[in-house]
């Protein structure tokens, strides 16, 4: 129901218009009704695109503009995640704690480790085997949140022995899946 038909329930009980569409009042009412149904439709694509938790496209998009890096866009779920992690970041965000409420701004999941030296964290990307795609774009943005004093090393996960014998992997079970050696380190 669109709001020409809104427009004519509201002014059907008074009784002195004529209301039918080919009448000069419905003809009326029916391009009042459009106007009004372009604005609401327009209203509705403001009020979407105004909130992260809905924005799509435009909203996104005018965020990341405020960013000297735009995050690497997987998903519109990830890419809002990476938009709300960047604007968390604030001046005094040294803690481990803080530095992992921020660093996903670089678009995927990311965890930064302390070292066992002083001044050495470790990156680690739990949802992902091997090195990520994008990741020069991602290692970009992670150095930019990361305070400076600290050194990162970047750590990607492969497949384990270990994990090889808990799975019940054998040379056997390789071949038949038909598995390139890389394949095979990202089965994980």
């Amino acid at each position: 129901m669109g709001y020409s038909d809104h427009l004519r329930r509201l002014l059907r009980p008074l009784g002195v218009y004529d209301l039918r569409p080919e009448s000069l009042s419905g003809a009326e009412l029916e391009a009042l009704g459009r106007g009004l149904d372009g604005v609401s439709a327009r209203m509705d694509y403001v009020e979407r695109e105004s909130a992260l938790a809905t924005a799509q496209g435009e909203g996104l998009d005018r965020r990341e503009a405020l960013f000297a890096r735009t995050p690497v866009h997987y998903t519109t779920d990830l890419r809002r995640q990476a938009i709300a992690a960047l604007l968390r970041i604030g001046g005094d965000c040294f803690t481990l704690t803080d530095i992992n409420n921020t660093i996903s701004g670089c678009g995927i999941k990311a965890l930064a480790q302390e070292k066992d030296r002083f001044g050495y964290i470790r990156i680690i990307f739990p949802d992902v085997a091997g090195i990520p795609e994008g990741f020069e774009q991602i290692r970009e943005i992670i150095l930019d949140i990361i305070p400076c004093h600290l050194d990162v090393e970047f750590y990607f996960r492969y497949l384990t022995w270990a994990e090889c014998e808990a799975y019940g992997y054998t040379w056997a079970i390789v071949h038949e899946r038909a598995y390139t050696w890389f394949q095979f380190e990202l089965a994980v």
